[in-house]
């Protein structure tokens, strides 16, 4: 190891719990396979402070053709908790609490444009892009939550070709970005899901961006739960019924 990366490396073992540390030489993301060799195939980005192996009981329970593969990236920075949980991953270091909505539960990200996040959605599109995403076989991209967030980022920001796209948990960053390049994908089938209860990324501003997505021509599929930042049963059941509709 260099001199250059011995320090950064030590600088960010020195980082204080609850922060991402920022590893600017990776160019490549690990990627966890589970299932067929595809197509179809299923991408499903990890929201922050987890991991890519927290994905795995998923392509269990998550209805797919038995052909088909599941690909779980790792996001690139590594996250010291402080909640007594083991330290997970990040796509960015995110920073909640400078965006508290007053008054309201949750967060307003949506006019905040995070250097991080463009490049987190660079390293998925490289990601996919060796695993064979193409026009020809193009992929289903989702993620939870941050994940939710750099999937959008790749669908409203480049031309990567997809198949679906899924938001479990998401939220808009901004907002204005993506409404100015959303019509390119038009006609794309979304999968939405939202706690009513979420008090970390408000219920309201998903239903503003799944507003702005069928103005813009997707065909997005909304399910709306009585939960909050979560993941519960009635949403995999309908995943995967939207799924066998829109890959058949």
């Amino acid at each position: 190891m260099n001199r250059r990366r011995w320090l950064l490396l030590a600088a960010s073992l020195l980082v204080g719990s609850g922060f991402a540390c920022w590893m600017p030489w990776q160019t490549r993301l690990q990627v966890l396979r589970k299932g067929g060799k595809g197509p179809p195939s299923f991408v499903l980005l990890h929201g922050y402070g987890s991991a890519a192996e927290h994905w795995l009981p998923y392509a269990q329970t998550i209805p797919f053709p038995a052909v088909g593969q599941f690909l779980f990236p790792q996001a690139p920075d590594m996250v010291a908790r402080k909640d007594g949980l083991l330290d997970g991953r990040a796509w960015w270091k995110l920073d909640l609490a400078a965006h508290l909505r007053p008054g309201k539960l949750g967060v307003d990200l949506t006019n905040e444009d995070p250097r991080g996040v463009d490049r987190a959605a660079k390293l998925v599109r490289r990601a996919i892009s060796r695993e064979g995403n193409s026009k020809a076989h193009p992929f289903v991209l989702g993620g939870f939550s941050q994940g939710a967030m750099v999937a959008c980022e790749v669908a409203f920001t480049s031309d990567e070709p997809l198949a679906a796209l899924v938001i479990l948990s998401g939220t808009p960053l901004d907002l204005a970005g993506w409404k100015s390049r959303m019509a390119m994908r038009k006609g794309l089938p979304v999968f939405m899901a939202h706690g009513r209860a979420d008090n970390i990324l408000p219920f309201d501003l998903a239903e503003r961006l799944r507003a702005d997505l069928v103005a813009a021509g997707l065909v997005v599929t909304f399910i709306p739960f009585d939960g909050g930042h979560a993941i519960p049963e009635e949403v995999v059941t309908a995943l995967g019924a939207f799924l066998a509709r829109t890959l058949r």
